[in-house]
């Protein structure tokens, strides 16, 4: 290896930037490129927004979840109430029948007829 491709690579890893009293642009100062940086920050920052993502994503799908399982158990209970006002209408109609029929046969037996106290004791 002789020194030229030895600077051919340090060229290609990095940036030369010159300073700006150097008029011929004849010294320059050595920087990495920040692209070679650049790739390395963008996985990061990627892999923290991915890893954000899906925590996001798993609580709003827990939070789904969880509204669809709320939602079920409404319609369960709606369904229940109706039933049980269905249940409670049957009974109030049965109610009315089992007391007329009662007045009927305590208005035809004579055990349940009212009797006259004042022309009894008379």
């Amino acid at each position: 290896m002789d020194g030229s491709s030895k600077e051919e690579e340090e060229d290609s890893t990095f940036t030369s930037i010159p300073l700006t009293d150097d008029i011929d642009h004849s010294s320059r100062i050595l920087y990495p490129r920040p692209k070679s940086l650049l790739p390395k920050m963008m996985n990061a920052d990627m892999d923290a927004v991915d890893a954000e993502n899906q925590v996001e994503l798993e609580e709003k799908t827990r939070l789904i979840n969880q509204v669809l399982e709320l939602q079920h158990t409404l319609e369960d209970l709606s369904a229940r109430v109706d039933a049980v006002k269905e249940e409670n209408l049957k009974l109030k109609s049965e109610n009315q029948v089992l007391g007329q029929y009662i007045e009927n046969l305590m208005s035809a037996s004579s055990v349940f007829q009212t009797t006259d106290t004042k022309s009894k004791r008379k």
